[in-house]
């Protein structure tokens, strides 16, 4: 069996000969059309001429071209298009790279790829210095200009392994915005630490400083203190509790057996066509279920203006607006991305990786409207200017 496969191996290293000569002989020619160009054009009425070639290898998407026959003239000033003094390899390998770093790939695994393809091994250092180009844009995109109004401001986290001596868990902290068209964008996100309030109201305020004045609606779960920060940067925006999150809790601490009665029962709740409805089947759920769970009657009881304020806003966004769910497919892509680093080398490895899937969906999202939003444009426009009249 392995003897058969023998010729088939045979036939593919040649092919990728053949390949890489005619790439060769194409980018000479290419080269030689360059400098009689420039000879005739540019330097037209000098004594500047030809000064034959120079060799020098270069790594391209279809393998190494060894040799290949560079043209000079003889007061060095011409310079080839195809590449940059000095380069050994053209743009499509950092291109590459980022784009394997992106979907999880280690720097260790991009560099083995990358040695079966060219021969040639990259250490995980120099993989990870290609990808600092990424660096630059993160520094540009955190300090980009952002709408004025937005309808919804989402506030989620997840947390990833970082090693800095040692290695923990440390939150990445996501801010999804709807702007008053209706079209979602992650607006920043902050990798470090553990999830606080302090942090959250840190990120308000810089987003506040970067254009954000006008919010209506502010969507998290119940992070001790968070929608005191909150308020602190948008005393206006009304605070929606995520309900998913809030029932979950209530469904852990419920017995298995009567855990479906209960959450069909508080689908009673935030399913009910308006907030009197809601109300009601809360009391009806508040008798039912008080004397076998008291504390987690009590804690919806504590909490259920805020787990209703979506019941005040149109109709048609209730159901993207009652929890974070529009922000959790990105949670989830930037978790499985990250996944198979099992811990990630520094900070700065994170911040690339986030960043790069967080321009994936941004890009996607930029021209569809999140589901609802165009129904309820007017009655919002109606809510942003009552909110912010000039008294």
């Amino acid at each position: 069996m392995s003897k058969r496969s023998i010729p088939n191996v045979d036939w593919a290293n040649q092919l990728e000969s053949v390949i890489r000569q005619f790439v060769k002989e194409k980018l000479e020619l290419i080269m030689r059309e360059e400098i009689k160009n420039f000879l005739e054009i540019e330097q037209a009425g000098t004594s500047n001429m030809r000064n034959g070639y120079y060799q020098r290898n270069l790594d391209t998407q279809y393998g190494r071209i060894e040799g290949l026959l560079v043209p000079r003239d003889r007061n060095g000033e011409f310079q080839t298009q195809l590449f940059a003094p000095y380069q050994r390899h053209t743009g499509w390998l950092e291109e590459a790279i980022i784009k394997m770093y992106q979907s999880g790939m280690s720097t260790r695994e991009i560099g083995k790829f990358i040695e079966r393809i060219l021969g040639k091994a990259y250490s995980p250092s120099t993989i990870s210095r290609m990808t600092d180009i990424v660096k630059e844009d993160i520094e540009k995109w955190h300090k980009r200009p952002l709408h004025k109004r937005y309808s919804v401001l989402y506030l989620d986290g997840l947390y990833v392994k970082l090693r800095r001596d040692t290695v923990e868990k440390e939150v990445v902290y996501v801010v999804l915005g709807v702007n008053e068209e209706g079209y979602r964008e992650i607006l920043d996100f902050f990798v470090g630490g553990q999830e606080s309030a302090y942090v959250w109201q840190e990120i308000l305020q810089h987003l506040y400083q970067r254009g954000v004045k006008e919010v209506l609606l502010g969507v998290f779960d119940g992070l001790p203190g968070l929608e005191e920060a909150f308020k602190a940067v948008y005393p206006k925006a009304d605070v929606q509790r995520c309900v998913v999150h809030k029932v979950r809790n209530t469904l852990n601490r419920v017995r298995k057996k009567d855990q479906f009665e209960v959450a069909e029962d508080l689908k009673l709740i935030y399913r009910a066509p308006n907030k009197e409805m809601a109300l009601q089947m809360f009391q009806q759920f508040e008798s039912k279920w008080s004397s076998k769970y008291p504390r987690e009657v009590q804690s919806w009881a504590n909490e259920l203006d805020v787990l209703l304020t979506f019941m005040d806003y149109p109709s048609s966004i209730r159901s993207v607006i009652y929890t974070t769910n529009a922000i959790e497919r990105t949670i989830k892509e930037i978790r499985k991305r990250l996944k198979p680093m099992n811990s990630l080398s520094s900070l700065e490895a994170a911040e690339k990786i986030v960043y790069l899937t967080i321009q994936d969906f941004n890009e996607k999202w930029a021209g569809r409207k999140l589901r609802g939003f165009a129904e309820a444009h007017e009655a919002l426009q109606r809510m942003f200017e009552e909110r912010n009249q000039i008294l």
